[in-house]
């Protein structure tokens, strides 16, 4: 099949009617002309993802979330519309990225909370000019009228996450770092998360989206078909091969 080049931007797609004819197919339930679209259109993929780089994600799970939005954006498709699919594509990966970013950031807080942060912040630099000192909590909450409690909450909530790899001190010139304070007998979770993480890495891409569906966004196995285009039993089949292969390495 004939590819065309986009002069500049470095983009493949195909021609109008060859895209459209495999968006049809698609649609229509066959699987082999969705995953040509999908496989077609990785480029366009990571040049959205491109726009996101920095946000504090790894580049594969954004990929991983736009081609959600790519596949909504082969089964929303109107065929009948004259516009070219890559132009409705963008938007909807786009779009899919950043419900994925504005829904599960490392650390949600409320925006009250946030902007109480804020005030607190700026009560200790004012007082901290009166006082020619860092103001105690209890004077900062009498200043903003508000409980001892409340000041410790909004100063932990806008307070960056610290790094497991941060030095907390100096043994003899050796750094000491905070993941070298966990003894071994402490919670196993942090190994834990390491271990599944990269079971999850070990997945072929439609295996972590489907992981990420049912496990991090709480989708029916139903749910996960429609998006994907699949029958419900294949998700079975498949989730229930990705957890016994995820056991396994594991363990």
């Amino acid at each position: 099949m004939d590819v065309e080049v986009k002069g500049g931007k470095n983009e493949s797609y195909f021609k109008d009617e060859e895209i459209k004819l495999l968006i049809k197919r698609s649609q229509e339930g066959d699987q082999s002309a969705r995953d040509l679209i999908v496989e077609k259109n990785m480029r366009l993929v990571w040049s959205v993802v491109q726009r996101f780089i920095n946000r504090g994600y790894e580049p594969d799970d954004l990929f991983q979330i736009g081609s959600i939005g790519l596949l909504k954006s082969v089964d929303k498709f109107d065929l009948s519309y004259d516009v070219r699919f890559s132009t409705y594509a963008v938007p909807m990966i786009i779009g899919e990225i950043q419900r994925f970013i504005r829904d599960d950031g490392t650390v949600k807080v409320s925006r009250s909370l946030k902007e109480m942060g804020n005030k607190v912040r700026k009560a200790k630099d004012e007082l901290s000019k009166g006082l020619g000192r860092t103001p105690t909590v209890n004077e900062v909450a009498e200043k903003l009228e508000i409980t001892v409690e409340e000041v410790v909450l909004a100063q932990e909530a806008v307070r960056a996450p610290t790094s497991i790899h941060e030095t907390v001190y100096e043994n003899d010139g050796d750094p000491i770092t905070l993941l070298d304070q966990i003894a071994d007998t402490a919670d196993n979770k942090w190994f834990d998360k390491i271990t599944l993480q990269e079971a999850i890495e070990s997945l072929d891409e439609r295996e972590r989206v489907i992981v990420y569906l049912r496990y991090y966004k709480d989708q029916t196995q139903s749910e996960v078909a429609e998006r994907l285009g699949i029958s419900q039993v294949q998700v079975s089949r498949l989730e229930k091969k990705i957890l016994a292969q995820m056991k396994s390495q594991m363990d």
